[in-house]
């Protein structure tokens, strides 16, 4: 609770005249003492009958702070400020982006520096670009930018508008049944009134065709809009074509030693040194996933407690 502020000047002049009246008091000892003839008259009338006008005006001060200390409250209830909304949703990925780290500085410094609006990451499936879009997403959770949101939302294989809206609506705060049941160009033109203005950046994943983002209402990068970025993932590099993007950059299969460092890394060094067989063995499989890191982290993950070389061949 908090003191209203008029409940608080009363009664900082409260303790001022009390203060004033104690140094009274304590000089009114002194004061008795200067009395004669039963009390009735004083050695020094001058003094005294400045004391007594002294003790007249603070009684008047009291008088007036009794009057005054009436009301209806004294205290508010303190509410206390809510955290700032984080400008993005935390996503759960790997910790350690083995063979991405490059890429993701890469993608990173396009997004953060360059006038690039629209960005595309292509790739074979299974190669990572999630991944990367999700470490891109997570990193501004790290690293203070001028953006104020960033909205990730899965498209897939079946593009359904109506989907986009509605994800993109409750990361604004276009929620409720009332809003669902508006058309899809009602829902186009809140989302638009929405973004207009914000520094925004649209994580797209999963991409197999084009979205025509002015008719989910994503105000467009550009010329006339250079505070909005998008990014995308994408299997196909004609999609980025389609996309317009104004950068793309191909997410290629790891090099043979992040390969190797990313296997060893799921499969444990207990399990590559519980046989002399299994370290050559493992190498073997891992050239095997042909650089792809969903297949190294799957299968890596399904060897790491078989320790007999014959689970290996």
């Amino acid at each position: 609770m908090r003191r209203l502020d008029g409940v608080q000047v009363w009664v900082s002049s409260v303790d001022a005249v009390k203060t004033g009246a104690d140094e009274l008091i304590t000089d009114g000892s002194e004061e008795i003492g200067k009395l004669c003839v039963g009390g009735y008259c004083s050695k020094n009338c001058r003094s005294s009958y400045k004391f007594g006008k002294q003790v007249a005006r603070k009684l008047r001060d009291v008088e007036t702070l009794i009057a005054e200390g009436v009301f209806e409250a004294v205290a508010t209830e303190v509410v206390p400020e809510r955290a700032p909304e984080p400008v993005a949703d935390e996503r759960p990925t790997e910790r350690k982006v083995v063979g991405l780290q490059s890429q993701l500085e890469q993608v990173w410094t396009c997004l953060v520096e360059e006038s690039a609006g629209i960005i595309g990451l292509y790739g074979m499936g299974g190669v990572g670009k999630t991944t990367l879009l999700t470490h891109i997403n997570n990193k501004f959770l790290e690293s203070p930018t001028n953006f104020d949101c960033v909205i990730w939302v899965v498209v897939s294989k079946d593009l359904r508008l109506e989907k986009l809206q509605e994800d993109i609506g409750k990361k604004i705060g276009l929620v409720g049944d009332s809003w669902k049941s508006r058309s899809a160009e009602e829902k186009a033109l809140d989302i638009f009134r929405s973004l207009r203005g914000k520094r925004i950046v649209l994580l797209l994943d999963d991409i197999w065709e084009r979205v025509d983002l002015t008719k989910v209402g994503v105000p467009l990068p550009g010329p006339q809009n250079t505070t909005s970025k998008v990014v995308f993932t994408t299997r196909f590099i004609d999609v980025c074509g389609s996309m317009e993007a104004d950068r793309k950059f191909l997410v290629a299969c790891l090099s043979e030693k992040d390969a190797w460092e990313l296997f060893r890394e799921k499969v444990g060094e207990e399990t590559l040194k519980s046989d002399h067989d299994i370290a050559e063995l493992a190498q073997i499989v891992a050239k095997e996933c042909v650089g792809l890191p969903l297949a190294l982290i799957t299968i890596g993950r399904a060897m790491a407690y078989r320790k007999k070389a014959e689970q290996w061949r």
